[in-house]
């Protein structure tokens, strides 16, 4: 990997202590490979460390910044229902492919299934646009509109994805394990968040951070996508 640029992102103790970022889960549902990430145990909670996550944050924003700048491509993966909206709108601000709903199994290993589906989707949705379902039969028009909405649902964040992301990035790592894996079968950089109960071996760089509390979620999201668009600004002057 080339040497990427240091940059200060902001990352602050404070911030992170009010967002409740270092608020763990309960000791008995650990895993012992978080502990490097863990500084203490507090009424049967395990508190992270914010030093580290502080440090593995950083170095993820530098990595998102430099692929940016290159003009890479980005898809951020989050489909607790609390979480969508953030996730929907994180991404369409730094403009990120995103899914949000359902993490289909083989939507990245199977892509050519994943296009027909997204050539479909956009098919419909340029018929509809057109005003063609009105010349159809009520009962036609009404499954093809059922059907777009379900695709509306699923590939809506990732319609303009034309190929795999360059990098993935990953808010619930437990939730979101078959995304995790699949971006491992192909060799995609992945950035996740990792809790007390995760492995933090799954991902090329897992910030320790409390993947439960919308708080800690918007600010460590917050970071990245604001790193991702200072990196795209520099690509769109540079070119």
């Amino acid at each position: 990997m080339e040497k990427m640029t240091r940059r200060y992102w902001n990352i602050n103790l404070k911030e992170m202590i009010e967002a409740g970022v270092h608020f763990g889960h309960g000791i008995k549902k650990w895993n012992p490979k978080m502990a490097p990430y863990i500084s203490a145990k507090r009424k049967g909670t395990h508190i992270t460390n914010l030093a580290r996550t502080a440090r593995f944050l950083s170095e993820a924003c530098d990595l998102v910044f430099d692929a940016a700048s290159q003009g890479k491509s980005f898809l951020i993966v989050g489909t607790k229902k609390r979480a969508a909206d953030l996730v929907a709108s994180a991404a369409i601000r730094s403009r990120c492919h995103y899914v949000n709903k359902k993490w289909f199994s083989g939507m990245l290993t199977n892509w050519s299934i994943t296009k027909t589906r997204l050539s479909q989707f956009r098919d419909l949705r340029a018929e509809e646009k057109m005003g063609k379902f009105h010349h159809l039969p009520k009962r036609d028009a009404a499954i093809l509109k059922r059907k777009l909405s379900t695709l509306q649902r699923y590939l809506g964040g990732i319609k303009y994805m034309t190929r795999l992301p360059d990098i993935v990035i990953v808010l619930d790592q437990q939730k979101e394990y078959i995304a995790l894996r699949e971006c491992a079968i192909l060799g995609i950089p992945t950035i996740s968040l990792v809790d007390t109960n995760c492995d933090p071996d799954l991902a090329n760089i897992s910030i320790p951070a409390n993947d439960d509390t919308m708080t800690s979620i918007r600010l460590i999201l917050n970071k990245l996508v604001f790193a991702i668009s200072e990196g795209r600004s520099l690509y769109i002057r540079n070119r």
